[in-house]
């Protein structure tokens, strides 16, 4: 079964740094676009950052030249590097994935449990 698995959510005080990884496991023939997403208390889910399978990038205005994204294919692992944090960062941070499952012609958007940011002021 294919999921996506967060890790790297945390405490932090704003200027303050956090690396967040997304790893795909299960049976995966391969993996397409992959990025990140946030929804703070009371928001909408808002996009930050996504990669495709070439290494292009993309980010929300709201992070950029402060978030990093990246991808080891190797791995099936997207990262989220986040430095100069600040509170307005405070969120669930979704990762997804568009992927095609073995045995399957489709692609299919998969998404990761979430974990959760929160910068102290």
């Amino acid at each position: 079964q294919v999921q996506l698995v967060e890790s790297g959510g945390g405490l932090v005080q704003a200027g303050g740094f956090l690396r967040l990884s997304c790893a795909a496991s299960g049976s995966i023939f391969s993996i397409n676009d992959m990025g990140w997403y946030r929804q703070g208390p009371g928001k909408q889910r808002e996009l930050v950052a996504t990669i495709t399978s070439g290494g292009s990038t993309n980010y929300a205005d709201s992070v950029k030249g402060r978030f990093t994204i990246f991808r080891d294919n190797a791995k099936k692992t997207v990262y989220l590097q986040m430095n100069s944090l600040k509170p307005e960062d405070t969120a669930l941070y979704y990762c997804n994935a568009a992927l095609r499952p073995s045995g399957s012609y489709a692609y299919i958007v998969y998404w990761g449990q979430g974990t959760q940011v929160t910068v102290s002021s």
